[in-house]
């Protein structure tokens, strides 16, 4: 007997073969806003790059910063 084309298939939850789950969407970063990174510290945001970089002042240096952005936190 075979299933209707419309029918989806129930996946248990101990399944390895579900599909992943979708990815969070990322953060956006606005102009002067306070934000943290691992490794440089506590920063302000000085320019955006459509949703590809941000470029933060850090006190004693200025990094280029890519999306995804794993290391940086808005405070």
């Amino acid at each position: 007997m075979k299933r209707a084309s419309g029918d989806s298939r129930r996946h248990l939850p101990t399944s390895p073969f579900k599909p992943p789950p979708p990815a969070p969407p990322a953060e956006q970063f606005d102009m002067n806003d306070r934000v943290s990174h691992d490794r440089y510290g506590l920063g302000v945001v000085i320019g955006v790059e459509d949703d590809v970089a941000v470029l933060v002042d850090f006190g004693s240096r200025q990094e280029r910063i890519t999306t995804p952005f794993n290391k940086l936190y808005k405070l």
